[in-house]
């Protein structure tokens, strides 16, 4: 026996260990006993991939996928390539118009633009939808933004320009027409005066009108917040008024008496006993200088301003 045949080779047979002495008897016995050696092989064949399907390899401290995967398909995510679905876009301060943020159901505007002595006059129901930059427009902060220059256009019957809303009925197609006498009429205002002219610092920023002039306006004389009835200062509501400070007044006419509330005080400030007709409200900045009383060439342009912001302007008739 050479020393190959001498060495010991042990094989699983049925639980025993068999160790044969020839070659000639290693090859008897697997001729014999084949098909118990194919059923051994085959089952360490399957261990080998059960394995490799759940039991990654590790090699040092990287991992080794098999590459013996099963024919399972995972799910796949798929990836749209039209846009998604968006809600409708709230609309910026700059996207609205006035009428959005005031109710201007029963106004009509008069802007310092158009020919002369014939500013351009807005109405419903363009109004709706109407806004022109920098003369009506939303304010950054929340109101709405009224200017009118010294060197804008007029009405035949005024020397100074106005971004100014007067008061309608029916939607709008009717002017406003009422008595200090009968019913009552109250207009609310929450207001702030941002800028006045260089050198005639006025504006009005609210008043009652009847046929023929103003009855009584709420007025800066800068710095003096005041009510004013024709050329008479009759009450001063503010005489440190400073531009862009928010403040309210009421307008409430009845019995033959109009009353102006500043600030929410419940008792008026001052009280107007006078009979009326043919009365309207009035709103907005009307600017009370023009080129002329400026008295500098340089100041006629439209940089040269009054300025009101509204934030919110109601009106009842009882």
């Amino acid at each position: 026996m050479t020393l190959a045949e001498s060495k010991t080779i042990l094989y699983p047979v049925n639980m025993i260990y068999f160790r044969p002495k020839t070659a000639r008897n290693i090859r008897k016995y697997l001729k014999k006993h084949k098909n118990l050696l194919f059923a051994w092989v085959g089952l360490i064949l399957l261990i080998i991939m059960a394995l490799n399907y759940h039991i990654p390899l590790k090699t040092g401290s990287k991992e080794v996928k098999s590459s013996i995967t099963p024919n399972i398909k995972a799910p796949v995510t798929v990836l749209s390539t039209q846009p998604s679905p968006t809600l409708e876009p709230t609309p910026t301060k700059a996207e609205l118009y006035p009428s959005q943020i005031l109710d201007l159901t029963n106004w009509k505007i008069t802007l310092p633009i158009g020919s002369d002595k014939n500013p351009l006059e807005i109405r419903q129901p363009q109004l709706s939808t109407y806004k022109i930059d920098p003369w009506f427009v939303p304010a950054s902060d929340g109101g709405v933004r009224f200017r009118a220059a010294v060197n804008g256009v007029t009405t035949s019957g005024s020397n100074y320009p106005r971004s100014e809303l007067r008061e309608m009925t029916q939607g709008g197609s009717s002017n406003a027409s009422w008595s200090s006498t009968k019913g009552t009429h109250i207009m609310f205002l929450d207001q702030a005066i941002t800028a006045v002219p260089k050198i005639k610092k006025d504006v009005v920023a609210g008043q009652i009108h009847d046929q023929n002039n103003d009855v009584i306006v709420v007025r800066l004389d800068y710095p003096n917040l005041i009510v004013k009835v024709g050329d008479k200062n009759v009450a001063t509501l503010d005489s440190h008024y400073s531009l862009g400070k928010r403040f309210t007044v009421k307008l409430e006419v009845s019995g033959g008496q109009t009353k102006i509330y500043y600030n929410g005080s419940t008792n008026p400030s001052y009280t107007l006993n006078r009979k009326y007709s043919n009365a309207y409200f009035k709103a907005g900045v009307y600017t009370q200088s023009n080129c002329q009383t400026e008295k500098n060439a340089s100041l006629c342009n439209s940089d040269n301003f009054g300025e009101v912001v509204i934030y919110k302007l109601a009106t009842s008739h009882q």
